[in-house]
Order: C-alpha cells, then structure tokens, then sequence
C-alpha cells in the first residue's frame, strides 16, 4: 500500500512549515504530499498565519521536490473557473517533471465562500458545474496538440480553445474524485476518474463505496479494474501510551475516540488497521497529519508503518 502525507493547512500553517513537512515527506520515503484545498479554518484553532493558497504552495514544492507526488484532496470546484484552472495544474505538472495528482469536488464549506466572497450555489449547481468542469479541465488537457478544443456547457462554454498548454502527463494528471453519494458521484467517477476516495470512512462502508463506483465503471462499459481506490484517515501514531495520548490531545481528540475513528496506536496497531482497508479494496491511504509542527511523527511513521505496508 502506499502512503501518502495529507496535510489541511487552512488550520493554522504558513508556506515554511509546509515546506518541511513535504520536504521531510520525501526524504522518509512516503509517496506523496498533498494538501486541502481551504480558505478558512474550522473548529476552534484560530488559523492563524491564515490561509495559503493550494496551487500556489504545489506549484513552489514542485520545484523544491524531486521525486513525491503532489495534489489536492480536494480542490473545490466552486473556488475557480475550469479554463484557468486547467493551465494552472498543467503548469504546475510541467514543472514538477510529471508529479501532480489533481483531485476535485463539488465544494462544501459555506463560511469560507461567505469569508471570502465566493459564490455558493445550491447543491444540485454545484454538481453541475462539478461535472462541467471535469468535462472542461479533461477535455483542454487530452486534445491533440495543434487542434482546438470547444465545450457546448450552460455553466462554462468554451469555443474554439488552443488548450493550451498541455501537462507533461498524457492526456494529463490521474484524476481523483470522493465522496459519498449514491448516483452522480460514482457516475462521474466512472467517466473521468483515475482514483476514487473514500475520506474518513470506515473499511466496511469504503467497501461499499468502492463497490458502488465498481458498479459504476461497469455500467459505463468501463473496466472496474482500471480505477485505483485509496482511503484517508487522521493518523496518530506513537511508540507508547503517553505519546500517543499526547498526540491526539495536540489535535484536539482523544486517543480512544482515534482508535475507533482514525489510525491511532503503536505502529503495529496502524498497520493492522490500513491491512483492514487493504481487504476493502484501497491501495493508497492518505494519512492526515495535523500537528504539522511534529516532523518526528512522520519519522516514527516512515520507520515503523512505512516498511511493513
């Protein structure tokens, strides 16, 4: 299984402290870093430096990494437009040599499009334009260099693009989509995917999400096996009792609650847990870190999960 450093910066974390966690995620051997896609803060932290931005620190770490993935999980489809949003993250993968994993969904969080003066359209618009703007980014990426690229959309028409530029992935970065829902979303998935995720779900009902999105590839006469399936989950990783405790009191939570609800516990505890999500049907784990001033989690990670998984 692969594993992954996912890290939710809108909590309090300026680009500095970003630049060493991915720094130190690709030095310990981790596969990638990614990062949410927010504006504002939640719960009771107070966010402080502020919010930075998602594209903006990928595209600064993909040329202070040389060999780790780096994406969203996820960006929102409601924060940009889906032309500029395409050269964005094909600019962003050229420049890493190849590197960049791009998820996107929907959009959820209301107070950061108030905070910020987003618009938020009702649920059922936000997946139209979500599916608007797969159509959109996937088809700019994938024409054939020197033909043009045009989109009949009610949200985003585009005529005649030069869809440009391209990424150094062809026909461009895998795709990655999440979510719970029962129809659109495993439909989308199935059209324009190359990863679905199940976040912060347990293995049993990843399993049904997977199974869901399989049922979905098939009916698009789509090969289920051609889609990867991946989990995250907040990690909380300690060598004893008191540091895991300690850990989770840093994030806010409490270690039993964690146990049931996360990747809490000894090394060995957490790989028997991602082995759980293994038989569900995952092949990456997104391990959420949010104590991102704690570099020595991750070496205790990468020294006593990393190898057995």
């Amino acid at each position: 299984m692969r594993l992954r450093i996912f890290t939710e910066p809108q909590q309090g974390a300026s680009y500095a402290t970003l630049r060493s966690v991915a720094r130190a995620t690709e030095d310990l051997g981790f596969d990638a870093f990614f990062r949410s896609d927010h504006y504002l803060k939640m719960g009771s932290v107070s966010g402080e430096p502020g919010p930075t931005d998602a594209w903006a620190t990928l595209a600064a770490l993909a040329v202070e990494t040389s060999r780790i993935r780096l994406g969203t999980l996820v960006t929102a489809a409601t924060f940009r437009l889906p032309g500029p949003l395409a050269v964005t993250v094909a600019q962003v993968d050229e420049m890493s040599g190849g590197r960049v994993e791009f998820g996107l969904g929907a959009g959820w969080y209301d107070d950061e499009h108030k905070a910020y003066g987003i618009p938020f359209p009702p649920l059922k618009e936000r997946f139209d334009r979500f599916s608007e703007q797969l159509a959109v980014i996937t088809g700019l990426w994938a024409a054939e260099p020197g033909s043009s690229f045009s989109y009949d959309g009610r949200y985003y028409p585009v005529s005649g693009s030069p869809a440009l530029p391209k990424p150094a992935q062809r026909p461009g970065p895998p795709v990655i989509i999440g979510g719970g829902g029962k129809k659109r979303t495993p439909a989308l998935a199935a059209k324009y995917a190359d990863e679905f995720n199940a976040a912060f779900s347990s293995a049993a009902d990843a399993k049904t999400l997977f199974e869901r999105v399989r049922g979905a590839c098939s009916a698009a006469g789509r090969a289920p096996e051609s889609m990867r399936f991946s989990a995250a989950q907040v990690v909380c990783c300690g060598k004893d009792e008191a540091t895991i405790k300690r850990r989770a009191e840093a994030i806010g939570r409490d270690a039993d609650e964690l146990r049931r609800n996360g990747l809490a516990g000894s090394p060995a505890e957490i790989v028997d847990k991602l082995g759980t999500f293994a038989e569900a049907g995952a092949e990456t784990a997104y391990l959420q870190v949010l104590d991102l001033s704690d570099l020595e989690h991750l070496e205790e990670i990468a020294a006593g999960v990393l190898p057995q998984v």
